[in-house]
């Protein structure tokens, strides 16, 4: 037999990886795509009470949801559900999705994200926000490179009602 190289081994433990600020969700950075060949990156997102994520898809990747804490509400196309701790979900690339912390209480989610790499636009969005609102254009050209595009569906405004959110920048 000859000499195999294991591929390194990532460990993360419970309450490691770094943090930063979306605007009205957290994020922790759990597996990077060059931790996994880039097949997938992981990610953890917090909802505070009356969270709610623009409607946005992706032209890349999938993402499979693992709702950990509280009830969190997606919508992805015409279909609704609302998920507690142990619901998992699909949201398929080219379909316009969004997910909202859908109690009152704080609520707590897992990404997995296939392939990996949009992790990057999660860091980079956290270091755009960071102490200042962003230079006019600079969240579309992020978006553009990351292959993400926001919509402003005409269902919005009745899931906003419905669940008392805080509507995104731009859209109440």
């Amino acid at each position: 037999m000859g000499d195999i190289t294991p591929p390194p081994l990532t460990i993360v433990q419970p309450g490691e990886g770094k943090e930063g600020d979306l605007g009205d969700i957290g994020v922790a950075f759990k597996l990077w795509s060059h931790e996994t060949g880039g097949a997938v990156s992981i990610v953890e997102h917090s909802f505070p009470v009356g969270a709610l994520v623009a409607p946005h898809l992706h032209t890349r990747e999938d993402e499979y949801s693992i709702v950990t804490e509280g009830e969190i509400g997606f919508r992805s196309g015409d279909r609704e559900a609302v998920l507690g701790a142990g619901g998992y979900i699909t949201k398929p690339r080219g379909e316009l999705h969004t997910m909202w912390n859908a109690s009152k209480t704080p609520a707590r989610m897992i990404e997995v994200i296939a392939p990996g790499g949009f992790e990057g636009f999660f860091h980079d969005l956290s270091d755009l926000i960071a102490g200042s609102p962003p230079a006019e254009g600079e969240m579309a050209r992020l978006a553009a490179e990351y292959g993400l595009e926001f919509a402003t569906p005409d269902w919005l405004p009745d899931l906003i009602a419905r669940y008392g959110l805080k509507p995104p920048p731009g859209r109440d």
